[in-house]
């Protein structure tokens, strides 16, 4: 790597993006730095009380924004980005989700077309309390609240795809995108495989936490100071996303229907338990079916998200993943904070 350097950008409303590829980059990085950027809300910060429902408020296809791209000096095509999540900041004391007329998962959409009338449209506002650790849920019917823990992760991140795309923010997909993955999380690497020169990284639409599947569609919607280093994995592909924490190892399916997900996660983690360790395929099939995970990231957005999930202690003296790329990260990360 080359030497550390730490970033600070902060997007002005203009700057914000709504599209992965089709963007100029805002800012410069090299392999090894920290970037410390913010982030707005998936509404844009628009939706901040219970009178501002987001069909009045927001308007497509401006919704969903992402900070950045960010240019990754030598990232080129078949490489690897790793991205080390180092901290995540709510930059507001609140939190905002919602009920869409036709969005969710429980909820008439235009692909699941049914006569019932569409969900009323409804704010949440949650008051989010950084010292304690805590998000509170107030009924909007009743008087009953509940305090939740914060869980602050990022819902949208992710690169350019190849081919000259340019895709809406809203789509998760093999560059990464709107995966809504809780486990994207502070302390957590994320592995892109890089489509274009510069790999042109961006993030956004922070969570103070959700649910495993975003039931609603909707997270605890925030904005963000997040933290994170980054580093160039030369002549190393990465097909779909992969997660590594201190103590596991995840990949990432994204498709519709939701079974074409959980196949796309297993088949990758399943490949990749056997790149580790040396296990025969049909023995990583084995192990990974009874001791592996699969939590669901959403089930609402245009591709569905789920990961497949094993703990590294359950592997045979595996390798360390990407040549140990997590730790070096989570250690130059920890550095500049």
């Amino acid at each position: 790597m080359t030497a550390m350097e730490k970033i600070t950008y902060r997007p002005v409303r203009d700057e914000l993006a709504y599209t992965f590829g089709g963007r100029m980059p805002v800012a410069h990085l090299c392999s090894g730095d920290v970037l410390e950027v913010f982030t707005e809300d998936c509404f844009g910060g628009l939706v901040r009380g219970p009178a501002d429902l987001p069909s009045q408020v927001c308007s497509m296809p401006y919704l969903n924004p992402v900070s950045g791209p960010f240019f990754v000096e030598d990232a080129e095509p078949g490489d690897t980005l790793a991205i080390h999540i180092a901290s995540i900041v709510p930059a507001r004391e609140w939190g905002v989700s919602s009920t869409f007329p036709h969005f969710g998962a429980l909820t008439s959409t235009s692909h699941t077309a049914t006569l019932q009338p569409p969900l009323e449209e409804r704010v949440w506002v949650y008051g989010i309390d950084r010292q304690a650790g805590t998000v509170r849920f107030h009924a909007t019917e009743t008087d009953h609240t509940v305090d939740l823990p914060l869980e602050a992760m990022i819902g949208t991140i992710g690169v350019a795809p190849g081919g000259m795309e340019a895709r809406s923010t809203i789509v998760p997909d093999t560059y990464g995108g709107n995966l809504d993955a809780p486990q994207l999380r502070a302390g957590t690497t994320l592995y892109l495989g890089v489509n274009v020169h510069g790999a042109m990284l961006a993030l956004g639409d922070g969570h103070a936490r959700q649910g495993e599947g975003e039931a609603c569609g909707v997270g605890v919607e925030i904005a963000t100071t997040t933290t994170l280093a980054v580093e160039v994995i030369k002549g190393v592909p990465t097909l779909w996303p992969r997660l590594e924490n201190d103590t596991a190892i995840m990949s990432i399916g994204c498709a519709r229907p939701l079974e074409d997900a959980y196949r796309i996660a297993h088949h990758d983690l399943v490949g990749w338990v056997g790149t580790l360790t040396g296990l025969e395929t049909l023995d990583a099939y084995q192990l990974v079916s009874q001791a592996g995970r699969a939590p669901i990231g959403n089930v609402c957005d245009p591709n569905y998200t789920i990961l497949a999930v094993v703990d590294k202690a359950l592997l045979p003296e595996p390798a360390a993943a990407y040549g140990g790329v997590h730790g070096r990260l989570r250690q130059s990360a920890a550095g500049l904070r």
